[in-house]
């Protein structure tokens, strides 16, 4: 081949690989796995926060639970809406004063049947100072902030 050629060549394998690699990036699906990866079940079975397990997964509205063990995935698959967190799994206190904080899975409590998560524990210090009101303030706000993305609250 001339240098010519090999410069064409080059320079064609070039750009098909820069035109190759944003849609192939574009096409995969990068999520973090409800409640960071442990068992939404396990809260109500066990009374404690739970890691889920690779082998036992199930995913629900577009996001990937994960389950300790197959009975508790059987339990969620029956009747997700009783395992589901509040809030969509945002701090129940975050959502009180309007805002989509991340929640961390092992700051919890189940109150009336409902999972309810929180920042950290000092945040959810604040949240158990009225746990009623809090809840009442989140379920106003959340129709309002449900579908906006945490940066545009």
């Amino acid at each position: 081949m001339t240098g010519f050629t090999q410069r064409i060549i080059a320079g064609l394998a070039l750009l098909a690989s820069v035109a190759a690699g944003p849609a192939f990036a574009a096409d995969v699906t990068h999520s973090t796995p409800g409640l960071s990866g442990y068992d939404p079940v396990a809260y109500f079975t066990d009374g404690k926060p739970v890691k889920g397990s690779g082998y036992h997964v199930t995913m629900h509205e577009g996001v990937t639970y994960a389950f300790a063990n197959a009975d508790h995935k059987k339990l969620f698959i029956a009747n997700p809406k009783q395992y589901l967190p509040a809030f969509g799994g945002y701090c129940a206190y975050g959502v009180a004063v309007g805002k989509k904080f991340v929640a961390d899975p092992e700051v919890w409590k189940v109150v009336d049947g409902t999972l309810y998560l929180n920042l950290d524990k000092g945040i959810q210090e604040k949240w158990q100072k009225d746990i009623p009101g809090q809840i009442k303030k989140a379920e106003a706000n959340w129709s309002e902030i449900k579908d906006k993305s945490p940066d545009a609250l």
